[in-house]
């Protein structure tokens, strides 16, 4: 898919494509983006290095989600997930009260776990295959 084409307002989601923990972050986005406003691509993927490239994204720096918007603005870490949590139904657009916060303070936090993250919940050899209902929201397949 080429995301030049893609709606006006949407989001795009970069993510880890071999963390269990955010292929599973992943999953829940999707269950809880009702409106449709996110669409993924894996940061190994070629449209992910392509959207970083653009970017001037080092993908050597950067493990951690991005949050890309229309206006090519970006967010990383927590302030990525923070947003993110903006646009999901249910009670999680509350959790960006968090954002009054300087990312010095919370991305600490979102450090620890990204470095642990393997060693908690594992990863895979590769990518993880979405279903055919959800496959139209991946950038990369």
């Amino acid at each position: 898919m080429d995301y030049n084409s893609l709606p006006k307002n949407t989001k795009i989601i970069l993510f880890d494509g071999i963390c269990n923990l955010c292929s599973s972050a992943i999953q829940f986005m999707i269950k809880h983006d009702k409106k449709r406003k996110f669409r993924y691509a894996s940061l190994q993927s070629e449209i992910g290095q392509q959207l970083l490239n653009e970017r001037n994204i080092d993908p050597k720096v950067i493990d951690s989600i991005i949050l890309i918007e229309p206006n090519k603005a970006y967010y990383f870490k927590s302030t990525a997930a923070l947003e993110i949590a903006k646009h999901l139904s249910g009670i999680y657009p509350l959790l960006s009260v968090f954002l009054f916060f300087p990312a010095k303070m919370r991305d600490p936090i979102y450090d620890f776990i990204a470095k642990n993250r393997y060693k908690w919940f594992g990863k895979k050899e590769s990518c993880m295959i979405p279903d055919k209902e959800i496959k139209s929201l991946f950038l990369d397949f």
